[in-house]
């Protein structure tokens, strides 16, 4: 290699993604190890909050569900690296585009037709995985209630929708990024926002219902205290539903979908079997606080931010040559002539794998202020209903779903988006969970 490639942007790029996958990879391991040590070392005896309402055997079974989704992780993470190293600097990506061509002609339709194969390698190679999660893991621990037959049928479900629906983005998007010049990636994020829009109008509708059954709440008594609360708050929704969560899973769940006069209220029917009418409310008062302190509204703001920034680089680096061979793929002739070329696609990919790689460290960050808008809606939730019942519903909740009342400090500040037990329980009641739980 010469004195001239060493210090060649491509080479620098090469060496700061490698050190970011290494560093990343180190992090993550050694953070998912300290989460495996600590609920270990705890597994034990249940927290001293919790005593009088977690019983033993509950607390060792969210820890024994909790140390088996580690090891997964484990797995997850190192396959994940692999595949990553795979596409990228192994050449991965460089030989689909390369066969691709030998197949088409260059083009719009050889763009998509790469991406499509991408999605569908990527997905493919992930299965085996998504599989055993399925049915080893969850169904040891009893939340599996799905078929094969059914997870198959979701599979190509979702695969033909996201077909049906995301090619036909994908190819506007690559034709803007090469006849729409230099501002091409102002007018894909605005092509983007207005689809994801439409799409959170929509879904309630017409996606959601090909996949669960929505049947309207029949619990009168609850559903005038479910409406008297949103009357309260101010807020409006077409409709209270009960979904068939438990057709695929035990676990419970309740949330707001849907955009303008499209909001729906839906209640997984396991969650309703749970919890009583009290805890209901009170559930449902937590997730009136994130539309009260607007949290949906600012997230999708930052998420449209960042959808622009990151647009605009890649816009920039698009017309790099060292950002493709600094990723592992040969740069066309006409686009290292700086008169443009058919690799639109390939920079969208390469920089959608990149780009986890260099924002990793930003999740404590999101995840603070995830947990802080938890915090709020809690807080507004015991206002709005009793702070008992939103404690006892909690605590249900993380029984039920096999949550760990210990995780490691350290990990929870980088991961969680919701507090931990403990914290949560205790801002409902000055003398802490132990009282605040007891319905």
């Amino acid at each position: 290699m010469s004195s001239s490639s060493l210090f060649s942007p491509s080479f620098f790029l090469t060496a700061a993604f490698a050190l970011a996958l290494v560093l990343q990879l180190l992090a993550q391991v050694w953070l998912l190890t300290r989460q495996v040590r600590h609920v270990a070392q705890h597994r034990g005896a249940v927290p001293a909050a919790f005593a009088q309402r977690i019983p033993l055997d509950a607390h060792q079974k969210a820890a024994d569900y909790t140390l088996a989704k580690a090891r997964i992780g484990l797995i997850q993470l190192a396959w994940g690296a692999l595949l990553l190293l795979g596409w990228t600097l192994l050449g991965g990506l460089n030989a689909l585009h390369q066969l691709l061509l030998d197949w088409m002609a260059p083009g719009l339709a050889q763009q998509v037709a790469l991406v499509a194969a991408f999605a569908v390698l990527s997905g493919a190679l992930e299965l085996p995985l998504a599989l055993y999660r399925t049915f080893v893991l969850e169904q040891r621990f009893g939340f599996n209630q799905s078929t094969l037959g059914l997870w198959l049928g979701d599979l190509l479900k979702s695969t033909l929708l996201g077909a049906a629906i995301g090619l036909p983005l994908v190819a506007a998007v690559l034709w803007l990024m090469q006849a729409a010049g230099a501002l091409w990636w102002l007018w894909a994020w605005a092509l983007w926002t207005g689809f994801q829009l439409l799409l959170m109008w929509v879904f309630p509708t017409f996606i959601a219902p090909l996949f669960n059954k929505f049947e309207p709440l029949q619990d009168e008594a609850l559903k005038a205290r479910v409406t008297g609360l949103m009357q309260r708050c101010g807020f409006a929704a077409k409709g209270l539903f009960v979904m068939d969560g438990s057709r695929r899973s035990a676990h419970a769940n309740a949330y707001f979908t849907g955009l303008g006069n499209a909001k729906r209220v839906v209640f997984y029917d396991t969650l309703l079997k749970q919890l009583n009418a009290d805890e209901v409310e009170a559930v449902l008062a937590h997730e009136l606080g994130h539309f009260k302190h607007r949290h949906i509204t600012q997230r999708m703001f930052w998420v449209f931010a960042a959808s622009l920034l990151g647009l605009g680089v890649l816009g920039w680096l698009g017309q790099q040559p060292w950002f493709y061979s600094g990723l592992g793929v040969a740069p066309s002739l006409e686009l290292a002539l700086g008169q443009g070329g058919q690799m639109q696609a390939v920079a969208l990919l390469l920089f959608m794998l990149a780009v986890p790689v260099l924002t990793f460290w930003l999740a404590p960050l999101m995840a603070h202020f995830s947990r802080r808008d938890e915090f709020q809606a809690d807080a507004y939730a015991a206002a709005q209903a009793q702070p008992a019942a939103l404690a006892s519903a909690l605590l249900k909740l993380y029984e039920d779903n096999a949550s760990t009342l210990t995780p490691d400090p350290l990990y929870a500040r980088f991961y969680y988006s919701h507090p931990p037990a403990v914290e949560r329980l205790a801002r409902l009641a000055p003398s802490g969970p132990a009282e605040v739980g007891a319905a």
